[in-house]
């Protein structure tokens, strides 16, 4: 199975085989991935056979479930397109003169005394090719395979941490490399999946599926760590510049959106602030979101680095009285993790191995009372295909 996707904090990437093999004796057929991402969650399931609703706030993620859930057109389709777009000569404009920057022997930053994410070559392929699309896209959906193909592209060769909020002082050797378009791994099918970008407290009330995955940022559990570099707007704040293409007004040393601010873009997943009680508010949205879900089951994704606790989600889960199966892995970390412990920045080093957990709740059970809970490990560095067990507490 093969998905694709960007750089992204929190990629499930790794964990996508145990995903699909654990809610295999479900039986279930359709499926919300409610905080879909990169969306390659949403692409796995559409080829595992189920009928999938990926939803995400972001304009990106909106952009890529269009590509890979809802485009009709093969790939021979685009091919003669993307040939086209690669052999336009690059312009500067725009993005070129916020984002691009000269090779200057090595260093990234520029005689603004400011880095730049990718090498004017690649940036004027970029106001080239972005302006072309508006162009001659003929609809919503073959403008949106061909963003995508665009921001992969770009991603290939950019030079930073993972995300952008801080660019490299020295260039990545990638960003020597000429950025090309390739066409996207469409995945082409008859059933009626769906793409939305809302908040997933108003989509649940209006969506009603077999089951719901839950994937929420959590935001970092390191108390270092400020807020402000964590909220997932800021971190692919450029990637939403290139879907809608509006020039924005930008500020800071990375030229980012003003409109992706803490206060403007966060989410009630990645607060940091705490009720009465000492909890974090997240923990509260988590409970409100499995309760409100209209689904059979609902599998909630959690990574131990998050902010919310592992003790927390299982008060919750005792609180609602139904069957959970609790599947704990160990797996290697995201990208952005691997990538910014090479810059020895906010590493919680206490943290020792990822471990990933997912929590299957079986929403349309018996209400019954709960014992201590058990958990199931995996180890899906040696993956072999897993056999559901019922673990309940």
């Amino acid at each position: 199975m093969e998905t694709q996707g960007i750089k992204y904090t929190g990629s499930k990437r790794e964990i996508l085989p145990a995903l699909l093999e654990l809610i295999k004796p479900l039986n279930v057929k359709t499926v919300l991935d409610g905080f879909s991402g990169t969306t390659r969650v949403s692409q796995a399931l559409k080829q595992g056979g189920y009928t999938v609703y990926a939803n995400d706030i972001a304009d990106w993620s909106e952009v890529f479930g269009e590509c890979y859930l809802l485009n009709k057109k093969p790939a021979n389709y685009y091919l003669p397109i993307i040939e086209h777009l690669n052999k336009i000569p690059g312009k500067y404009g725009w993005f070129s003169e916020n984002y691009g920057g000269e090779p200057n022997g090595g260093s990234a930053i520029q005689k603004d005394g400011r880095k730049r994410i990718w090498q004017l070559h690649n940036t004027k392929k970029l106001d080239a090719i972005r302006e072309e699309i508006d162009k001659i896209a003929r609809d919503r959906i073959e403008k949106s395979v061909l963003l995508t193909s665009l921001i992969i592209a770009m991603d290939k060769v950019d030079s930073s941490v993972g995300h952008q909020v801080s660019y490299l002082k020295k260039w990545a050797p990638r960003a020597y490399n000429t950025m090309k378009m390739e066409v996207p791994h469409l995945i082409i099918d008859d059933r009626p999946h769906g793409v939305y970008q809302k908040d997933i407290f108003d989509l649940v009330n209006n969506i009603e599926v077999d089951l719901a995955y839950y994937d929420p940022p959590y935001g970092s559990s390191n108390e270092l760590m400020p807020p402000s570099r964590v909220r997932y707007a800021s971190y692919y704040h450029i990637w939403k510049t290139i879907c809608l293409n509006d020039k924005p007004k930008l500020v800071g040393v990375a030229n980012r959106r003003e409109d992706v601010g803490d206060t403007i873009s966060g989410s009630i997943f990645e607060e940091f602030r705490k009720n009465e009680d000492g909890q974090y508010l997240v923990i509260e949205a988590i409970e409100r979101l499995i309760k409100n879900t209209q689904a059979k089951y609902v599998v909630l994704s959690y990574n131990n680095n998050g902010r919310a606790t592992l003790h927390a989600i299982k008060e919750i889960l005792k609180n609602l009285k139904k069957k959970v199966s609790i599947i704990e892995m160990d797996y290697k970390k995201n990208v952005m993790a691997t990538i910014t412990r090479t810059t020895n920045e906010w590493i919680n080093e206490t943290n020792g191995i990822n471990k990933e957990y997912l929590f299957i709740i079986h929403k349309n059970g018996k209400t019954e009372a709960m014992p201590e809970i058990k958990i199931e490990k995996i180890d899906i560095r040696n993956l072999i295909p897993a056999k559901q067990q019922r673990l309940v507490f």
